[in-house]
């Protein structure tokens, strides 16, 4: 363990680390594991959805013409692989554009400026705040800082977030008007939400009677290793608890089909998605159909869904064996750092010795490696004890890959020896 080395241990270690950095920068390479992207190969999985309509298929089952206008919330077909994925039924569901994080975008700004429900706005209450796990993902820390809403952190735990601190805030501020949560495969640490803590956060007792739950099933059918989890279903949870109208539960397609090409829905009570119909009306004309289209006589159905996301585990299993092996190669039992070990999701959780994680990625970037910035798990992109890096291995080829993971553990070993010595 480097804690336990003499300084001249440590300088000897740190001169043997710098070299290895140095034969690194040599290499002139230009690596980038900075975001949570498909590689092409998965992306290459769905290329026959390209070319799977042919002149004469443009309608539905029911007979629309997804060429023309109407349908404001998807076709009947796409709506039912989403409902069937989120075991809600077709009321339930809205189907928009390529991205569920504009519909938690437009969501948050409708809620700003409309209320919930028609409700008081919450930009004329005050200041509005949303709990945030962490840690967690950048792109909703990002919404909130948007529209000057305040961010309290709770800490992540392998359930899930620490519910004895949500229940506590939320009963006590009439102003945190919500909380984000990615359930299966949290990002970045990977962990699920057991039973229990889905339960305590369908029955909690906001002092806010517009609090909204922003719950983010990204990553639930991205299982790659073991079977693929089953969670309650916030939503009937939630009806059981006597609060139908409090979840907004978000997915996509995007990293499942093409990253920008692919289809979002939206499921919350049939009032909750009635009420969204309206507005949607002055809105759009109506999302993309025939992309929808596309998507059902790809997929077809749920089950197509699973058995494509099979081919991607397939792909995905052998980079994370290669991070959490590099990890344990170059890390393990040298009490400096701890990662998460995931069997889904895009992403690991990697914790270094306070202090070091800035430092860490700094030395990658000297490198040719570029990696998610330290702190962006973190609300306003700051972690406290500067120790959280989010590692993304599904972009970078294979051999890429190992040769980043190279770089970032020794730039890790570099970054904690160096604070060893100045201690």
């Amino acid at each position: 363990m480097y804690k336990d080395m003499t300084k001249q241990e440590l300088q000897d270690a740190y001169k043997g680390l710098s070299e290895q950095m140095d034969s690194f920068k040599k290499m002139n390479l230009n690596l980038d594991m900075s975001r949570g992207k498909p590689g092409m190969d998965q992306l290459d999985l769905s290329l026959p959805l390209i070319n799977c309509l042919s002149m004469g298929d443009y309608k539905t089952e029911s007979g629309v013409d997804c060429r023309n206008y109407g349908v404001l919330d998807g076709i009947p077909e796409m709506k039912k692989i989403f409902a069937d994925i989120l075991e809600v039924n077709n009321a339930e569901i809205i189907v928009g554009g390529n991205s569920s994080l504009s519909f938690m975008f437009d969501n948050m700004a409708v809620n700003m400026t409309h209320g919930v429900r028609d409700g008081i706005p919450w930009s004329k209450q005050g200041t509005v705040k949303f709990l945030c796990p962490v840690p967690g993902y950048d792109r909703h820390f990002a919404i909130c800082e948007y529209f000057h809403i305040e961010m309290i952190p709770v800490e992540m735990n392998e359930y899930g977030p620490d519910m004895d601190k949500v229940e506590e805030l939320v009963q006590s501020d009439p102003m945190i008007k919500g909380m984000w949560c990615v359930p299966v495969y949290a990002n970045p640490s990977g962990c699920i939400y057991s039973d229990e803590t889905v339960r305590r956060i369908a029955n909690l007792k906001p002092a806010a009677d517009d609090f909204r739950l922003y719950w983010d099933n990204a990553y639930g059918v991205h299982t790659f290793e073991g079977e693929r989890p089953h969670i309650l279903n916030i939503i009937r949870e939630c009806e059981k608890a006597g609060n139908p109208h409090m979840p907004l539960e978000f997915i996509s397609f995007s990293k499942i089909s093409f990253s920008g090409s692919a289809v979002a829905a939206m499921a919350s009570s049939a009032s909750n998605c009635e009420y969204i119909r309206k507005r949607l009306a002055v809105q759009t004309i109506g999302h993309d159909k025939l992309n929808q289209l596309r998507h059902v006589r790809f997929f077809k159905d749920a089950e197509g869904v699973y058995r494509h996301m099979e081919k991607h585990g397939d792909l995905i299993r052998p980079k994370f064996h290669i991070v959490l092996e590099a990890l344990e190669k170059n890390l393990g039992g040298k009490g400096i750092a701890s990662w998460t070990k995931p069997s889904g999701g895009y992403f690991i959780s990697f914790n270094l010795m306070d202090g070091c994680a800035k430092r860490t990625v700094a030395l990658c970037k000297e490198a040719g490696l570029v990696t998610t910035g330290a702190g962006a798990a973190y609300p306003y992109g700051n972690d406290p004890k500067d120790s959280n890096i989010r590692i993304a291995p599904t972009y970078p080829p294979i051999e890429e890959l190992k040769t980043a993971m190279d770089i970032f553990t020794t730039a890790a070993q570099m970054a904690a020896v160096e604070k060893l010595l100045m201690a």
